[in-house]
């Protein structure tokens, strides 16, 4: 701790000096987040040369190295740590200042960093940001997917100013507001041998082959870790990359799939296949939006905040028509997952 300390000190000095601009603070801090200079220059929109030439500029300057290279990519050094800290200090000052300028600058845009994970990305989002991007032409939303843990990392390390988590993961020191409701089920083929099932858990079809999402997708790593934990890992026949295409799959008889609620629906109404929901309380997820307090958040992420947290309700309508099952049974159901629902240990 002493020496960060030594360092912020000195870090604040050089920066007196020194004429950084903001391009060089949201480059270092997107190779810090991306762990690596090819894909922090792609992030900042930048070629590799320029971005290395930034690089190697700002540590010439400032007389410290800045980032540790090693064989899996670059972290930032004590001072680096110093570096990132007092950057997105300055930028968040300046989206504020762009927010609260407002209609008196015109020229200005401003940036919301937003991230979520599979479900919200695929499911929820589009249709709740389009209305607000129509009406605030001068907002861009920088939206990634994560997995749960890392979103609540990040917004607590100010990487980003709002994030949409399931209640799975432990987001103590955070602000929730409640998002949507996000159940998980399995599709099958209509001729499938489970496809009279009304109700089925993950441990009676770990034998089975299925279809999944593509490497990288935090819903895919959420089901993957909780396969894991009953001692199997699942047998992926082919990896795509969206929800339809785990549908058209299983309805040729491929294998089963694991995909929101939602999307098995929309699919369902062009496609041959089955839907039987899962019976594990860790497929039952309620989204949350989390933040750090208020007052940090620039005019506006709070409007954004508001926004989504606005449209909460419709998320949490009856889920119960249309899956050949009862609202009585389903009541029944989510009671049974409430009271049972374990500490979970993987977050999508």
């Amino acid at each position: 701790m002493t020496d960060f300390v030594q360092t912020e000190g000195s870090i604040r000095a050089i920066l007196r000096d020194m004429r950084f601009d903001l391009t060089d603070f949201r480059l270092f801090l997107c190779v810090i987040e991306a762990g690596s200079i090819t894909h922090g220059a792609a992030s900042a929109c930048l070629s590799l040369a320029a971005a290395s030439e930034r690089l190697r500029g700002m540590e010439a300057a400032c007389g410290v190295r800045l980032l540790a290279r090693n064989r899996r990519g670059v972290a930032p050094t004590a001072a680096g740590d110093a570096l990132a800290h007092h950057a997105r200090l300055i930028l968040r000052q300046v989206d504020q200042l762009n927010g609260e300028l407002g209609g008196y600058a015109k020229g200005l845009r401003g940036t919301i960093r937003l991230l979520a994970n599979t479900a919200a990305m695929t499911e929820f989002l589009p249709e709740r940001l389009a209305p607000f991007l129509a009406a605030h032409p001068q907002v861009d939303i920088d939206l990634k997917e994560r997995l749960s843990s890392e979103i609540v990392k990040a917004v607590s390390r100010d990487r980003a100013e709002i994030g949409i988590i399931s209640d799975a993961v432990d987001a103590a020191g955070l602000t929730l507001r409640p998002f949507a409701i996000d159940r998980l089920v399995v599709v099958m083929s209509r001729n499938d041998e489970l496809a009279t099932r009304r109700r089925i858990a993950l441990a009676d079809i770990l034998r089975r082959d299925f279809v999944g999402l593509s490497p990288g997708s935090a819903l895919q790593d959420h089901i993957d870790g909780y396969a894991a934990q009953s001692g199997t890992a699942l047998r992926l026949r082919v990896r795509v990359r969206t929800f339809e295409g785990i549908c058209r799959m299983v309805a040729h008889g491929v294998a089963l799939g694991i995909v929101p609620e939602n999307a098995a629906r929309r699919c369902r109404r062009t496609l041959p296949i089955r839907i039987t929901p899962l019976t594990d309380a860790w497929a039952t997820r309620h989204l949350h939006l989390c933040t750090r307090d208020r007052e940090s958040l620039t005019p506006l992420a709070r409007q954004l905040a508001d926004h989504l947290g606005s449209n909460a309700e419709p998320a949490f309508a009856d889920h119960c028509d249309g899956l050949g099952r009862s609202p009585r049974h389903d009541r029944l159901l989510d009671q049974r997952i409430a009271d049972a629902r374990p500490a979970a240990q993987f977050g999508e």
